[in-house]
């Protein structure tokens, strides 16, 4: 397996909120974790670095417990960004200049031939196998319950004027429950997390051919992704983690 996370601040912002951690080496705890900030002055880069961190410690204090169980690697997991969100919601109420922040977060755990994924915002994991590219996750968005719904397409969703407008995120509200999905993950496979700074400024299918062009090398295809990024417009942060499954 291997693996390569760049977070960059795009062309439009003066300081980058995303926040992004992957393991140093292959002895780690395969814990995978992206966060995007968002509030006032420094508060997003506050509350996505205290969800980040805060998740990573409860993780990798419990996972032993777990012992490859796929129920219990979940309840680490959910316990984990339980963690994270009670850590930013308490710095929300009691420091008053970082009142209101919030971060979205993703985190993803490797284990033998699976992923587990917990996961709160529109930050999103992808899964490209053989000649497909899928979304693993689904925004917790107003659009995304449109979507859901039936009231409006996946492609008009892209340009709706409330795309941004978030219905799940970390430190806005207590016992908030992620979602926790488990996926095979297959020889060849390779997995991207990212922020909306990708998947707003560059469409899935050029993800993809950018994918299969640079499988051999997860540099190459992280860097390319988030150039990319920036060619678009790059409005936004932009943080993308690949990990591809030799």
């Amino acid at each position: 397996m291997r693996f390569y996370g760049i977070t960059d601040v795009g062309k439009e912002r003066s300081k980058n909120e995303d926040i992004i951690l992957i393991p140093e080496n292959s002895d780690d705890v395969q814990l995978f974790v992206l966060a995007d900030g968002m509030g006032g002055a420094t508060a997003g880069e506050v509350a996505s670095k205290l969800a980040v961190d805060a998740c990573k410690e409860y993780f990798e204090s419990n996972i032993e417990r777990a012992q490859n169980d796929p129920y219990e690697i979940r309840e680490v997991m959910r316990e984990a960004i339980l963690a994270a969100n009670d850590k930013v919601l308490e710095m929300s109420i009691n420091n008053e200049k970082y009142y209101g922040m919030g971060t979205t977060l993703i985190a993803l755990y490797v284990c033998k031939n699976k992923i587990y994924i917990g996961h709160i915002g529109d930050s999103r994991v992808y899964r490209i196998r053989k000649n497909i590219i899928r979304q693993l996750t689904k925004d917790h968005s107003f659009v995304q319950e449109l979507v859901n719904s039936g009231t409006i397409t996946k492609q008009e969703a892209k340009n709706h004027p409330r795309k941004n407008v978030l219905t799940k995120v970390i430190g806005y509200e207590e016992n908030i429950q992620p979602d926790i999905i488990t996926k095979g993950f297959l020889k060849d496979d390779v997995i991207l997390m990212c922020s909306d700074g990708l998947s707003n400024m560059v469409e899935d299918k050029e993800i993809y051919e950018i994918i299969v062009k640079n499988t051999s090398d997860v540099y190459n295809m992280t860097k390319t992704l988030v150039d990319e990024a920036n060619q678009a417009g790059g409005l936004d942060n932009i943080s993308v983690i690949t990990i591809s499954n030799d």
